[in-house]
């Protein structure tokens, strides 16, 4: 039995240890080895754009999370080659596949996009003239089942094909939404609530034979959950490429049943006319995806948690020599984002100011910090502090901008 602590222990995944920023206060480093920058053209400050410290979590408006030192090593060493992409995202997608114990895998430009080419492959499978056609198909609309709980931003990328979502709640509509025009099932992993458990959901649709999809876009950490729901029976599986697992911010993982992976790639680029040709995916992503997931996977996933721990820990006890300030510990339960944070808050009869103003205060600095703002129950908040996303030296740093802004509003 697996018990919360031991679930919790295994929440883990590197740190992503920060942007290259190119104001010469920072040198570049890479799991608590620092190495001098050096002196490099400053693109941040030649374009006016503002550097980023992220202290919360991974978002693509921030540029996701930073490619790890192995991913770099990819895209520089295979740069200055041409190769052929059929054969480079078989190849690819082979070692994936055999890396994460499934039939077959590729890489997408995120896992949007392979949530349009997922649904692409359930519509025209292997026929050449419905590729071409997609989504102006003859006929009715194709349909994908979805927990009406679990629409969301992201469900577009269904409709992009021409596919219309038909809404269920609880097994005995989902039995009943089945009809000829039926070409999949979506289940949203990251919703807050469902009224069909996962194991139901693959139950039904495979009773009706139609392919079950799960979007786990920012499902890792735990690393277990890469495995987690092809056990579970589901035919098609999606992760971000770039957010915990550091690969390129643009690429995604699709993998599961062999045959729609193979259809699901003719339906991207290089293929020249499918629907997914405008989301391709370069030679150096390609690459890259593969090194950020072989190194994600040997990661010593206890140790890097319990580094994170150790940030929360360092910065909630620099912040508590200010009187009324309290820090604790937080770990979200997931399924997405599932790491440690510190929570923040203080008597603000003592220290004047909110959480939102030490939120803006933060995010106003250069580099800018970034961190987010939690409510609880009564109205009131607390700051947010992420841990995993900072660059080692930056722990202290953001530790000190917190605590200078703090003591300046004490009364």
């Amino acid at each position: 039995m697996i018990t919360r602590r031991k679930l919790l222990r295994h929440l883990s995944a590197t740190p992503v240890i920060g942007s290259l920023f190119g104001t010469g206060i920072w040198s570049s480093s890479v799991f608590g080895r620092s190495v001098e920058k050096a002196k490099t053209r400053d693109l941040f400050e030649e374009l006016g754009v503002t550097p980023v410290i992220n202290a919360g979590v991974t978002m693509t408006f921030l540029s996701g999370s930073l490619m790890r030192p192995e991913v770099m090593e990819a895209i520089n060493s295979t740069s200055h080659d041409f190769a052929n992409m059929h054969e480079l995202q078989d190849r690819v997608g082979e070692k994936i596949a055999e890396m994460l114990k499934v039939e077959a895998a590729m890489v997408t430009s995120g896992a949007a996009c392979a949530m349009v080419l997922g649904t692409a492959a359930t519509i025209t499978g292997t026929d050449e003239e419905k590729r071409l056609l997609i989504p102006n198909l003859p006929g009715p609309r194709p349909e994908v089942i979805m927990q009406k709980s679990h629409r969301y931003v992201f469900d577009q990328a269904i409709t992009t094909t021409g596919a219309r979502i038909v809404e269920v709640e609880g097994p005995e509509e989902m039995e009943k939404a089945f009809t000829e025009n039926t070409v999949m099932a979506l289940f949203f992993n990251a919703a807050g609530r469902s009224s069909i458990s996962h194991e139901q959901f693959v139950e039904i649709a495979k009773r009706h034979q139609v392919p079950s999809f799960i979007d786990a876009a920012a499902d890792v950490p735990p690393v277990e959950n890469l495995f987690k729901y092809q056990k579970i029976g589901f035919d098609l599986i999606t992760f971000s490429g770039g957010k915990m697992i550091r690969g390129p911010q643009s690429a995604g993982l699709l993998y599961g049943r062999k045959d729609l992976i193979e259809a699901a790639k003719l339906n991207h680029s290089p293929y020249e006319a499918p629907i997914g040709r405008p989301m391709k995916v370069n030679k150096e992503e390609l690459f890259g995806m593969y090194a950020a997931l072989k190194a994600y996977l040997e990661l010593d996933h206890d140790a890097e948690w319990q580094e994170w721990l150790d940030r929360a820990d360092r910065i909630r006890t620099q912040l508590e020599t200010i009187a009324g300030v309290q820090g604790e510990t937080h770990i979200s339960p997931g399924p997405a984002n599932a790491f440690p944070s510190l929570l923040v808050s203080w008597d603000q009869e003592k220290v004047k100011i909110t959480p939102r103003e030490v939120y803006d205060a933060l995010k106003a600095e250069n580099p800018s910090i970034v961190t987010n703002v939690r409510r609880m129950e009564g109205g009131q908040s607390q700051l947010s502090v992420g841990v995993v996303l900072l660059r080692p030296e930056q722990v202290d740093y953001v530790a000190k901008r917190i605590k200078s802004i703090l003591v300046k509003a004490e009364s």
